[in-house]
């Protein structure tokens, strides 16, 4: 089973598009998307829910009024100031550190683990599609992140499914890490712009660090030739495959509305053919040693 993950170093540089227009391209495949954060995967795919289930993150505490004396041990400890004076919690502040639940003199502070959303197992005209919703302010260390994934994969292995595509997250925070780790390959997606080339080039280096394979394409290409090139000869010379270049076209937005993907709204236009070849490069890549170890072990 292969897992394919498109991220990019800032939001805005189109991965979801692309990783939509894959999909058009690929019958035997779970889609994934493991960007919780803003998970927009869903306009395109039109998934149809078929399951879901709660996610809990940290834990929150509580305090019980009817035991509570208003010591106001907690109110000292907690360095968030968390605590208000009414001896409540105000659950944006609190951390889910649990100092006041171990200290407190009258056990007066329940814990209980916080809900901060929901994944779901849906149907889409692509195939099966695992994706989360997280509630409003709702914590995200990575571990919806993960849980997506362990359920792409599981799906991935009850439907006999022998490819995993995934829409990762932005940056290079724990989101990303966790929707990296152990993947076969990762697409970067990057814009053709002095930020752009920076945050390609820290989401690259987070990539080796994990020795992940990953390939570089370049989005709306043609709007800066000159950082173009930049980017192609910065990714070749850090081992990085150039997976090609998507010349900036309208035709995304319109397909978007449409909701479908570029590939099905205009399959022979110039930048559906573009990815059409970086989809080639891509899917060719092998695992590294190292992962094919782990994979033996």
């Amino acid at each position: 089973m292969k897992e394919l993950v498109v991220i990019s170093g800032k939001g805005g540089t189109g991965k979801t598009s692309i990783t939509a227009a894959f999909a058009s391209l690929e019958d035997n495949i779970v889609l994934c998307d493991a960007d919780v954060d803003a998970a927009n995967l869903y306009l395109v795919t039109s998934p149809i829910v078929e399951q879901t289930h709660h996610f809990y993150g940290n834990h929150e505490a509580i305090i019980n009024p009817d035991i509570c004396i208003e010591c106001d041990t907690c109110r000292q400890l907690c360095r968030f100031d968390a605590v208000n004076h009414d001896y409540t919690i105000d659950a944006i502040a609190c951390e889910g550190c649990g100092v006041c639940v171990d200290l407190c003199p009258e056990h007066a502070i329940a814990f209980p683990q916080r809900p901060c959303g929901r994944w779901h197992v849906s149907d889409t005209r692509f195939g099966p599609m695992i994706h989360a919703t997280l509630n409003i302010g709702g914590e995200n260390s990575g571990k919806l992140v993960s849980r997506v994934r362990e359920e792409a994969k599981l799906v991935a292995g009850q439907k006999s499914k022998d490819f995993i595509l995934t829409d990762g997250p932005p940056g290079i925070g724990c989101p990303v890490i966790a929707a990296i780790g152990q993947a076969t390959a990762v697409l970067i997606v990057a814009e053709p712009t002095v930020s752009g080339m920076h945050d390609m080039e820290r989401v690259g280096q987070l990539c080796r660090h994990f020795n992940i394979p990953a390939a570089v394409c370049i989005n709306k290409y043609d709007l800066n030739l000159d950082k173009t090139r930049q980017i192609e000869t910065f990714s070749r010379q850090h081992h990085m495959e150039v997976a090609g270049r998507i010349s900036f076209d309208p035709l995304f937005v319109e397909a978007m509305v449409a909701q479908k993907t570029i590939i099905e709204y205009s399959r022979k236009s110039r930048a559906a053919q573009e990815i059409i070849k970086v989809w080639e490069t891509v899917h060719k890549m092998p695992p590294t040693e190292v992962q094919m170890m782990q994979r033996l072990a």
